[in-house]
């Protein structure tokens, strides 16, 4: 009697086991790919005030009201929190403001911080305070906004627009929940001439 030995595997199989190890071969490959095509988080910070703790990128942060009602946003491609002074640093930040009238207000600069309590935003370099629904502009190096009283500030020199008017002084405040505004310190300003009817 001749005896058959079984073969490990039959050529069927080894078929099988070849397909199964190119998919492995290239699922690896392809994972390699994605995670090097994956953008990379930019350098750490350096700073006087230490190095960071944490640093978010494409942040949207919002504070709520008493009421529960979203009333602050700050946007920012990059937010880094120093521990040693609890301050965060933001860089190109944007925040809505909605005042107690339900108005919108926009304040942008180059570089914005915010302060241990979250009260105080400080926005420098090109800083801009808008209320479209008015129409009116301050522009402005440093400009401060005090969130608990609705107070916006700015010590260097601020060039306050509306439509075709424009005013210019050494120090400007705004009180945006009374509506109030004022320039002081050699204050200059532009007011156009209204074009006459002509009959």
């Amino acid at each position: 009697m001749k005896r058959v030995m079984p073969t490990f595997l039959s050529s069927r199989k080894w078929a099988r086991l070849g397909l199964l190890l190119v998919l492995v071969v290239l699922g690896i490959g392809l994972a390699i790919v994605e995670q090097r095509d994956a953008s990379s988080p930019g350098p750490v910070p350096s700073d006087d005030a230490g190095e960071p703790d944490y640093y978010l990128e494409g942040v949207t942060m919002t504070r709520f009201n008493a009421q529960g009602i979203p009333h602050q946003t700050l946007e920012s491609p990059r937010l880094v929190h120093t521990p040693v002074d609890d301050i965060i640093r933001a860089d190109s930040p944007t925040a809505k403001v909605r005042d107690d009238a339900g108005r919108k207000w926009d304040i942008s600069g180059d570089k914005g911080s915010l302060g241990p309590q979250r009260d105080l935003l400080t926005l420098t370099g090109n800083a801009q305070l808008l209320q479209p629904e008015q129409g009116w502009r301050l522009d402005t190096d440093v400009l401060y906004y005090q969130s608990s009283d609705g107070h916006a500030w700015s010590d260097t020199e601020a060039v306050l627009r509306q439509h075709e008017q424009r005013v210019r002084g050494n120090r400007f405040d705004a009180w945006i929940d009374t509506d109030q505004a004022r320039l002081s310190g050699d204050v200059r300003g532009h007011h156009p001439q209204p074009a006459e009817d002509e009959s």
